[in-house]
């Protein structure tokens, strides 16, 4: 478990406190479409952090190409139809590059910098020429706004229980998943990140915004510096 990590509820907990089964279960929102209408149709996307494929199979139903990344291999046992590659994101070297690298989840606000920094390089080493980066980031109430929660359609309630800081810029955030049949939580280390941050995360791993692609600026489409 990563240090300020925690995971409770049924099954199987990766490293970052994500329940594998909680996550099988999350219905995918409006973002493979906000992803599809800012790149080629068919290109190779690399997906860090893919989780049990969340993602992954609603773009692959869309046409693309994806290689999905991520450290868990309880996780990764979970998709379908895509190259599947178990590995920290900071510390993956595939000698490749793609067309795309997405990078959701709000990941880019992990507590640790340094392996915010990691997680930046092995983004723009793994774009090709010509390529782009997306990353989602939280909204600007995320760690204000709390508690909140949200009933979904399909029956469940997610909350966020509360932000509490941890020092040094970080703060302790708890998420609450509670379904009819199961309860699940989730405790993690973020980092807020003003939009001068951010790019200037952006600009020290050779990264610059290109365009942000949602009017709350959650969703980014970065490219390498020129």
């Amino acid at each position: 478990m990563r240090e300020g990590h925690e995971g409770t509820g049924p099954g199987a907990v990766t490293p970052d406190g994500c329940a594998v089964e909680l996550y099988a279960r999350l219905p995918v929102g409006d973002e493979p479409n906000v992803i599809a209408a800012a790149v080629p149709a068919g290109v190779h996307i690399l997906e860090l952090g893919c989780g049990v494929g969340r993602m992954t199979h609603p773009l692959l139903e869309l046409g693309f190409t994806v290689t999905a990344v991520d450290e868990s291999a309880a996780m990764l046992d979970r998709v379908r139809g895509a190259r599947a590659i178990c590995s920290p994101i900071e510390n993956l070297e595939l000698g490749e590059k793609f067309d795309v690298v997405l990078l959701a989840s709000f990941l880019v606000h992990t507590g640790d910098e340094e392996v915010r920094r990691g997680i930046l390089r092995s983004c723009a080493r793994h774009v090709a020429e010509g390529g782009c980066v997306l990353i989602q980031r939280e909204g600007p109430d995320y760690h204000t706004d709390v508690p909140r929660e949200r009933v979904d359609p399909s029956g469940f309630t997610v909350r966020i229980a509360s932000a509490e800081p941890a020092g040094e810029g970080v703060n302790s955030v708890r998420a609450e998943y509670v379904f009819p049949d199961a309860v699940w939580t989730q405790t993690f280390l973020a980092r807020p990140l003003t939009k001068e941050q951010f790019e200037s995360a952006l600009a020290e791993a050779g990264l610059e915004v290109d365009t942000y692609l949602t009017p709350d600026g959650m969703w980014v489409r970065a490219v390498p510096m020129a």
